[in-house]
């Protein structure tokens, strides 16, 4: 029985055509960060105040600050309620100057917003009360139905799907008439963005052979760092929320020029289907010019279930660090838009280390290091909020954003990783249930954020922690680097 890395060693490990499906699959992720942190603008709150104008019925050549010092009461920092007014009285404007107003209530006419950054936005146009972490619950979705999908339909399919469902229901975000079908519409999204990142990756890896492996994911993390960059600028110039929404969906078109990608030999003959597969293999073979044998033999696969907890825990710490810093972006004391594209532009230099550190180091020590870097990076920024050194703005970015550099790289690892510790069987699954653990993450990392009510220094102690533990935990898994991918039970217990 012929293990397929031989077929793969024969047939080009890394040639012609594996690095063109790594290109063409990892493309898209350029354009997955749009949808994935597009909310941290779209969805931006400006600064607002409620509607006051009833007192220009009283006096219609008031100033706007006279107009807000009569009209609006003050929050213990001095600055003008967002959320509160003076209740309108009926009185003539030199008593309201001299008695002034007393009673407060909530907005009665809506807001006012100030449009500094932007011309439109999700609040202005439809309603201040958006969920950070919506796409996030989508995001786990196909994560639990995704190991039924490709037993019957494939890594291919389960690849084109998402890409669709992107492209369509991302134009129709745009047009959302209530913030209500918008949160749906949101949902699907964040649905098809787990499914593409997920399936794609998958696909790309089962191709490549020993030497090669972690290209698939680290290249395609790098694009999507790229993406980070793209959607500051588009963002940036793009101030409607509405117009950013429909370029950035007509944009995935490109996705749907993936037909032509293959299916993953490697599933085709684990489900019994080698006559595909071996057409396959003799189209890879004659694309990356190696001679395949002629009785070259077909080969089984067997399954299991082996789920490995430790770094599933691993995964959750890397994303709820991750997230953490991400929805915080705007407030570090720069510019929004620099601070994204210092986030996206990090991720281009993490990946690229990433693929020559794993084969230099390994897999276990590459994730060690990366996740106790990018831990103790962010508590350094406790020293520069406890002692207020001037400059913080400069100096608490650029510490975020090396926390952020080695939380990248160390996510990269961990997706190249938990494709190696599973049979090709569950390989998807497995993956799949990685993806759980980083969406419920995802999910906790708001909660996480909003402990800063309590004190500012909480999230930063609670996410960094998480990863120094994190990366202790690491001990305990195999070490999985110039090791052929386990495709039955045997194999997999092999490798530990």
């Amino acid at each position: 029985m012929t293990d397929f890395g031989e077929i793969l060693g024969t047939i080009g490990e890394f040639g012609l055509f594996q690095k063109v499906v790594v290109l063409a699959l990892a493309f898209p992720h350029f354009l997955l960060p749009v949808f994935l942190c597009s909310f941290l603008f779209i969805q931006s709150d400006p600064e607002r105040h409620c509607n006051t104008d009833w007192i220009l019925r009283a006096d219609p050549n008031l100033t706007t600050d006279e107009q807000l010092n009569l009209t609006l009461p003050r929050e213990e920092d001095g600055t003008f309620s967002r959320c509160r007014m003076f209740v309108p009285v009926d009185r003539d404007i030199g008593s309201i100057r001299e008695y002034g107003l007393n009673e407060t209530s909530g907005c009665q006419s809506g807001w006012v917003y100030y449009n500094t950054l932007y011309e439109a936005t999700i609040v202005t146009d439809v309603k201040n009360d958006i969920l950070g972490c919506l796409q996030n619950v989508g995001k786990h979705k196909p994560s639990m139905v995704t190991h039924s999908l490709n037993l019957r339909y494939g890594r291919r399919r389960t690849t084109q799907i998402p890409a669709v469902l992107l492209m369509v229901f991302a134009s129709v975000a745009g047009v959302s008439p209530n913030f209500y079908v918008y949160i749906v519409l949101q949902f699907i999204v964040g649905a098809a963005l787990g499914g593409y990142r997920m399936n794609s990756t998958v696909l790309a890896t089962e191709w490549i052979g020993v030497k090669k492996r972690s290209f698939a994911s680290c290249v395609s993390q790098m694009f999507g760092g790229l993406g980070q960059c793209a959607m500051a600028g588009l963002v940036y110039a793009v101030r409607d929320w509405r117009t950013a929404q429909y370029f950035v969906s007509l944009t995935f078109l490109i996705c749907n020029l993936l037909r032509w990608i293959p299916e993953s030999a490697r599933w085709l003959l684990g489900n019994g289907r080698n006559e595909e597969a071996m057409k396959l293999i003799r189209r890879v073979a004659a694309i990356n010019k190696k001679k395949l044998p002629e009785n070259l033999p077909n080969m089984a696969m067997e399954s299991i279930i082996n789920v490995n907890s430790c770094l599933y825990h691993v995964f959750s710490s890397t994303e709820v660090s991750y997230f953490c810093l991400v929805l915080n972006v705007g407030k570090f004391g720069l510019s929004i838009f620099l601070v994204q594209f210092l986030f996206g532009i990090s991720e281009i230099p993490a990946h690229l280390l990433c693929m020559w550190a794993l084969e230099l180091v390994g897999r276990k020590k590459s994730l060690i290091s990366t996740l106790l870097a990018g831990g103790l990076f962010c508590l350094l920024t406790l020293w520069f909020n406890i002692f207020y050194i001037s400059d913080n703005a400069v100096v608490i970015t650029a510490l975020v954003t090396t926390g952020k550099f080695f939380l990248n790289w160390a996510g990269s690892v961990c997706m190249v990783y938990i494709q190696e510790l599973f049979p090709t069987s569950l390989r998807q699954t497995a993956v799949g249930l990685g993806s759980i653990a980083f969406r419920v993450a995802g999910l906790l990392s708001p909660l996480v954020n909003m402990l800063a009510i309590y004190h500012q220094s909480i999230p930063i102690i609670v996410f960094s922690s998480l990863a120094v533990v994190s990366g202790a935990l690491v001990l305990l898994l195999p070490e999985t680097s110039r090791k052929e991918l386990p495709d039955s039970i045997d194999e997999a217990k092999g490798s530990r």
